[in-house]
């Protein structure tokens, strides 16, 4: 499926700002499900300084400065994007298994992805996310259905509620009140999975939503999205691209490398704080308001479209 996504990021200040310097995560990476074809960022003001690089977990961030009064800043992203549907999903080793994959010992294989089963700024080491996680980590299940099950518990026992949490709401938080957003969501799936010793990390992205039946796409009515993916060791019978299970605990949906064809990764990392899609140091700007506005459409048609409705942060 090929895909286009504009992200407008609009931030008005009252007085204005001084200077500034910005860093933001607004292009979509490669993986082995999703092509970048292109990718363009609009900035207004025009930036005095501006860089593009690779962070330790392969996204690409931009750095600008501005360095002179603006009462305005204009972000605006847009990039085109091929997407694939993910391979049937097929049970491996057990989670026990998968746990003992990362435990030390002296002359274990050291494996990349073990910084993704250790706290992180967002996430806490807390047992109540252990003691949520346990219904579904039975003795022997396999580490994909076992992920699966707590995603879809996520799903059944939590609340989707708009404005009910804030981007630094704790995770903890969100599990005792059992209401929040995807970032929400991501997080408490993540800590659960971390806290039963298995590696999990964090995407940020994008979701082509679909109207209700009879009802025209509104553009700008979409906004970034955020899920989850857990990691399996390279075990026997697992292919390169079989090794982060994509799990979305808003919307109930999974697969290997993405949830689905109509997923545009954007970034991966260990929680939000990694990967916010736009944040910086000003001087000056005492009040601001930010408008953001995110389309995803597709540039083709894409056979017979479905009509569920997904739910996007």
């Amino acid at each position: 499926m090929k895909l286009q996504v504009t992200h407008d990021t609009l931030y008005d200040y009252v007085p204005g700002v001084d200077i500034a310097q910005h860093v933001v995560y607004l292009q979509p990476c490669n993986t082995a499900l999703q092509t970048l074809i292109s990718h363009e960022l609009a900035i207004d003001p025009l930036p005095e300084h501006q860089i593009a690089m690779q962070d330790v977990f392969g996204n690409t961030r931009q750095f600008f400065s501005l360095q002179t009064s603006h009462a305005h800043l204009q972000i605006v992203a847009h990039s085109v994007i091929q997407t694939q549907a993910p391979p049937p999903a097929r049970s491996f080793v057990s989670w026990e298994q998968v746990r003992e994959q990362f435990r030390y010992s002296s002359d274990s294989h050291f494996d990349s992805a073990a910084e993704f089963v250790f706290a992180s700024p967002y996430i806490p080491r807390d047992d109540a996310f252990a003691d949520y996680a346990r219904a579904s980590f039975a003795s022997g299940v396999s580490l994909i259905d076992a992920a699966s099950d707590l995603m879809q518990r996520i799903h059944t026992d939590f609340i989707y509620e708009s404005k009910s949490t804030q981007v630094d709401t704790p995770a903890l938080e969100a599990l005792a009140q059992r209401k929040g957003v995807c970032q929400d969501f991501a997080h408490i799936l993540i800590a659960c999975l971390r806290a039963m010793g298995v590696a999990a990390r964090y995407v940020s992205g994008y979701l082509l939503t679909h109207p209700a039946a009879g009802q025209a796409r509104l553009i700008g009515s979409d906004a970034s999205h955020a899920w989850a993916a857990v990691y399996l060791p390279d075990l026997p019978g697992a292919s390169c691209a079989e090794r982060w299970y994509d799990l979305d605990p808003t919307n109930n949906r999974a697969g290997w490398g993405a949830p689905g064809e109509d997923y545009v990764t954007l970034a991966l990392g260990r929680d939000y704080g990694d990967v916010s899609p736009v944040r910086g140091v000003i001087h000056g700007g005492a009040n601001h308001t930010l408008n953001v506005g995110v389309t995803v459409e597709p540039l083709e048609s894409w056979g017979s479209q479905s009509q569920s409705q997904y739910t996007t942060n």
